[in-house]
């Protein structure tokens, strides 16, 4: 018994070994579950748009001007990523939220598919070794849309309960386009402009372009999305109730997974890599607001269970594909 323990231990030790980035995760995501309160208070005070910010910035200083051009290249992904996140994706929210019963980790389920992707999913896609830039293309591009049409397909898919009223009162398409302007559009674009002028050989800023810069960025972006995994975590309350909501995340993040690898059948395999990992893994902080906004803060709580899982998810697929790009 000891001995068969002791050689479990030995394997996930391995594993672990293997994938520093879940590590890490399942590290961050322990001690936000252990020191809820401190973690909560820094959540509450924009600790979560400012870690997101660090991340978005981090990752988009490693996206060079060749890169952005290849995403260019591959418009056509970029265009059917954009498209099944606005259709295919809430429509299987929608039916995973059928498994939960009704209430308020019901309403928290519906809005996980109409989130864009994830803006981790940049981070874990550059950590793969897939095409950081066509990641952020999918990301740029699905913002847009849950910006445009997240009301009025929520609006659809909730019905037209006195609670949904309520919602579509106080959706406000104007103060989450501004939120994101902040907390995304304007790190990303930051980060993008220096890294291309640091393609001049300017002094100072020339350091962006070497590979130590890179190198840096990359553990800047891995701990920010540490960071990220324990302040949701510590909005977590476990509960009997969350068991359905567990299993029905996982299963949301199996079939869209499922859907990112249809999307990249005929891609390179840097760019299958991206349209797998930015379709699996959507946005839980930008689908808490909208379910805050929806139905009320109670329907935020399972999208803090399914930041967790869906970061998980990405880092332990990253290390993945990582590996299999070595083999390969």
């Amino acid at each position: 018994m000891i001995a068969s323990v002791s050689a479990a231990l030995s394997r996930v030790k391995k594993a672990l070994a293997a994938y520093p980035e879940l590590a890490a995760v399942l590290a961050a995501a322990i001690i936000g579950l252990s020191w809820q309160r401190p973690l909560a208070w820094l959540a509450a005070r924009e600790g979560i748009n400012v870690l997101l910010a660090i991340l978005v910035f981090a990752t988009a200083v490693t996206i060079g001007p060749a890169a952005l051009r290849r995403a260019g290249a591959a418009w056509r992904h970029l265009l059917a990523a954009v498209a099944v996140g606005v259709t295919v994706l809430p429509a299987l929210s929608w039916a995973a939220a059928r498994l939960v019963a009704p209430g308020p980790l019901r309403d928290g389920v519906l809005t996980v598919g109409l989130a864009p992707c994830e803006i981790a999913s940049v981070a874990t896609t550059a950590l793969a070794g897939g095409e950081a830039a066509v990641a952020a293309g999918v990301l740029i591009g699905s913002t847009l849309a849950t910006v445009a049409l997240a009301g009025p397909i929520l609006a659809l898919e909730a019905g037209a309960g006195a609670s949904t009223a309520a919602g579509r009162a106080n959706l406000s398409p104007a103060g989450i386009m501004a939120s994101l302007a902040l907390v995304v559009a304007l790190p990303l674009a930051a980060g993008l402009a220096a890294r291309a002028a640091a393609g001049t050989g300017r002094p100072v800023i020339g350091f962006l372009a070497t590979p130590r810069a890179e190198w840096i960025a990359s553990k800047v972006a891995l701990a920010a999305v540490a960071a990220l995994v324990a302040l949701v975590a510590a909005e977590v309350h476990v509960s009997a109730s969350y068991g359905a909501v567990a299993v029905t995340l996982v299963l949301f993040i199996l079939a869209s997974a499922l859907v990112g690898r249809a999307l990249g059948v005929r891609a390179s395999r840097p760019a299958r890599a991206a349209l797998l990992l930015t379709t699996s893994m959507r946005d839980f902080a930008i689908a808490a607001g909208l379910a805050t906004a929806a139905f009320g803060p109670a329907a935020a709580a399972p999208l803090g269970l399914y930041g967790i899982a869906v970061l998980v998810w990405g880092t332990a697929l990253a290390g993945a594909l990582r590996q299999g790009a070595r083999r390969g």
